[in-house]
């Protein structure tokens, strides 16, 4: 008797055993998985009925059935629907707006998604999902006008441009170039209007520049900026490096940069001097001076630009530099500053102040503070036997900062001052002539206020 009970009490463990058993493997198994089809919408909130949305579905056991429907106040319009004989991982849509839709007033709309999974789970019915998305309808482009610019923009050269731009969605407004630069913009005097300098690089075969204006919906405008250009031809040196330079200074550079330790040919060692060097220092130069401010400013004044007193000029803007040993040429370079020299360790005394930020060696151009003057310009002083100032300063007009030397790569004591706007290096030379700023700077601000005010 005893032999029975135990019989059937195993009997019944065993069975117990096997429901719980098929019961857990039921749980985990995925045919009867439980989580419901993921829905990704790639939307900021916003549609300007043009551009078609994004939507994406996925599902590990696969997508049965979806649909997707437009809701304008009480009206629906299912614009997709579609179930699958043989369920799919994932689903890509790109929704594109009914045809009617352009012409409809409404302000703000639904976008609904449905779907449902091939699980087995809730009694073999699947997994759903429902996701609305309110969208902000915005069919309007921005409004764009230039108020004032500079007459002409040189190879080499700088300019100024003051406009307008308008939208309620206003998401970005910058100046696209025909060679890539996206100049930044700073909100100038009211709001709704912008300032940014220019500048066409030494390098660059042409200069053309357009204001874009884009809202969050995705409409832009697009605005040509009328600048007269002029060309301007620069000087090519060809310099033939001899053997005292290159077992002179080149060595004794070869000793400070990593890049040349353990390279022993004076010629491979001036190569990557003049190379890759000056590429990683000009690098931190434009990335120190690519900055610009994001707050709006009233009025933008600069003086004539003449660093160093009595200073001559040893060497000029925009020199194409080709070396040359016994005849083959190893490398060349631009002369991105203008060279100025007087006494030995003169004193540098900038005639703009500005915030001062970078005070630092930087390899081929020594000892080097850099000071921003605000609406992204910068002036660079290279090769300083000594500096007075430190990053973080305030200096005013007329401050003592450094003192010229031959500190990084200069066979004489003289300073290497360099002009630079938003990381473009520009010609000094403009900034040196009062009637060039009253053009192009101040009577171009002068003009846009007058705009402005009489609006």
């Amino acid at each position: 008797m005893r032999s029975k009970q135990s019989k059937s009490s195993i009997g019944i463990l065993f069975l117990f055993g096997a429901v719980i058993a098929g019961a857990l493997y039921l749980y985990n198994s995925s045919v009867f998985e439980r989580e419901v089809p993921k829905i990704s919408f790639e939307n900021n909130g916003y549609w300007n009925l043009k551009k078609a949305l994004d939507i994406s579905i996925d599902d590990t056991s696969g997508i049965k059935a979806y649909q997707v429907t437009l809701k304008i106040k009480d009206e629906e319009t299912v614009l997709y629907n579609e179930r699958f004989m043989s369920a799919k991982e994932s689903v890509k849509l790109a929704v594109e707006p009914p045809r009617s839709a352009y012409a409809m007033k409404d302000k703000i709309v639904k976008i609904i998604v449905e779907a449902s999974d091939n699980s087995k789970w809730n009694f073999l019915k699947g997994n759903n999902v429902k996701n609305e998305y309110v969208l902000n309808i915005d069919k309007k482009r921005p409004q764009v006008a230039t108020l004032s610019n500079s007459y002409k923009i040189t190879k080499g050269g700088a300019a100024l441009v003051i406009f307008k731009a308008e939208d309620e969605n206003l998401k970005e407004v910058y100046i696209q170039t025909n060679f890539g630069k996206k100049f930044k913009v700073q909100p100038f005097y009211k709001e709704g209007y912008y300032i940014s300098l220019l500048a066409w690089p030494v390098n660059e075969g042409s200069f053309k520049a357009d204001i874009i204006a884009a809202d969050f919906a995705g409409n832009i405008s697009k605005s040509y900026i009328p600048l007269y250009l002029q060309e301007k031809k620069y000087k090519v040196s060809n310099i033939k490096l001899s053997d005292s330079f290159l077992k002179g200074k080149i060595a004794e550079l070869a000793e400070e940069f990593e890049e040349t330790q353990g390279v022993e040919n004076s010629l491979e060692q001036f190569k990557i001097i003049n190379e890759d060097v000056r590429f990683k220092n000009e690098k931190l130069i434009h990335e120190i001076t690519s900055k610009i401010p994001t707050e709006m400013i009233s009025d933008f004044k600069v003086n004539k630009m003449y660093p160093l007193r009595n200073g001559q000029v040893v060497a000029t803007f925009g020199d194409h530099r080709k070396y040359s040993y016994e005849g083959v040429q190893i490398s060349e370079s631009n002369h991105l500053g203008l060279d100025l020299a007087s006494n030995s360790m003169a004193a540098i005394k900038p005639q703009n102040g500005g915030d001062v930020v970078y005070s630092n060696y930087n390899g081929l151009y020594g000892n080097m503070p850099i000071i921003h003057h605000g609406l992204g310009l910068y002036t660079l002083y290279g090769h300083c036997s000594s500096v007075s100032v430190n990053s973080g300063d305030f200096v005013n007009a007329d401050i003592h900062i450094a003192n010229t030397g031959k500190s990084g790569y200069a066979m004489g004591d003289h300073l290497h001052f360099g002009v630079l706007i938003q990381g473009i290096e520009v010609r000094p030379a403009e900034w040196m002539d009062k009637t060039w700023i009253k053009l192009n700077i101040s009577d171009v601000i002068k003009t846009a206020k007058n705009i402005i005010d009489s609006k």
